[in-house]
């Protein structure tokens, strides 16, 4: 019984952290992945505080240009939600469309830009390329969509 106690103590002291310990080094804080999504439900509390990704626009159309041109477009954002916005990963459809974002949290009320870098060589005609974003925000997931007409 005095075995069972001791036990029980000390998997309430690992449940009461209060995870406000700094993270190591390349990790970010645990405080910044919270997930509203329960067993019971959505934690409507947890889902007011997420940080969002809010884009100016979502879609450019670079019009016409030439092959083996390379063209960028800065996607600008801004994080309007209550607790910083992590960008976990932003990933173009083909090797064509490469993206380039911040890697360090977007403070609530902050703005950045995801440039996005589209390089013509061996295409021809109308392309339509995306770029998909992971984050911490409710979505999780977002778009960020180019197109151009290629001329030869």
């Amino acid at each position: 019984m005095k075995r069972l106690v001791i036990i029980s103590l000390v998997a309430l002291a690992a449940c009461n952290n209060n995870n406000t310990a700094k993270a190591p080094e390349g990790q970010m804080p645990v405080t910044l992945v919270n997930n509203p999504h329960t067993a019971g439900g959505m934690d409507t509390v947890a889902a007011s505080r997420k940080p969002t990704l809010d884009f100016t626009d979502t879609l450019h159309n670079f019009g016409t240009i030439h092959e083996k041109e390379v063209v960028e477009f800065d996607f600008a954002f801004t994080n309007n939600g209550k607790t910083p916005l992590v960008i976990n990963s932003a990933v173009g459809s083909c090797g064509c469309t490469v993206p380039n974002y911040p890697h360090e949290p977007i403070e609530p009320g902050k703005s950045g830009v995801m440039k996005v870098t589209f390089n013509s060589a061996g295409k021809a005609g109308h392309q339509e390329k995306t770029v998909t974003i992971h984050t911490n925000t409710i979505r999780g997931l977002h778009m960020l969509y180019i197109k151009a007409d290629i001329a030869k």
